[in-house]
């Protein structure tokens, strides 16, 4: 897998929350129940969104979660970004250091054309669009093969 585990969780979080009113906090734990993902292990992810200005929390009987307006006009690309970092689209498909167009390991040249491809695809799509389809098309989002995006 490309994006590590907390990059998919975090992504399907992010598009989840797209799929809500900008005005209102969701709560954590019931994203993390109908999501499927650990209670613990989401709530570090959302704190990393969060320390990029990409969500906002609010603490309280009415708390939770929400995008930012940066994070409703978050592309996948910088989502992934603030969970995994850049170094899928700069480093060696197979781990080498030094990997380039002078030491090129044997799939250099195509991993070149795909991690292109892949970052043009995540630039550019938003988390708006996704969480817009999703809803309109009936695509599932959660682990349990449901298309409930209420």
């Amino acid at each position: 897998m490309l994006l590590s585990k907390s990059c998919v969780y975090g992504l399907r979080a992010s598009i989840y929350l797209a799929s809500k009113s900008d005005e209102e906090f969701n709560s954590i734990k019931e994203m993390s129940d109908k999501l499927e993902i650990s209670f613990h292990f989401l709530t570090k992810i959302l704190q990393q969104l969060t320390a990029e200005s990409l969500m906002e929390s609010y603490k309280g009987p009415k708390g939770g979660i929400r995008l930012t307006k940066k994070g409703r006009e978050a592309t996948l690309l910088d989502m992934v970004i603030a969970i995994d970092g850049p170094e899928l689209f700069t480093q060696c498909a197979l781990g080498l250091p030094g990997c380039g167009s002078a030491t090129p390991c044997p799939l250099h040249e195509s991993w070149i054309e795909t991690r292109a491809s892949i970052q043009g695809m995540l630039e550019r799509t938003t988390l708006s669009e996704l969480a817009r389809e999703g809803k309109q098309n009936k695509f599932r989002l959660m682990a349990d093969g449901s298309f409930n995006w209420d």
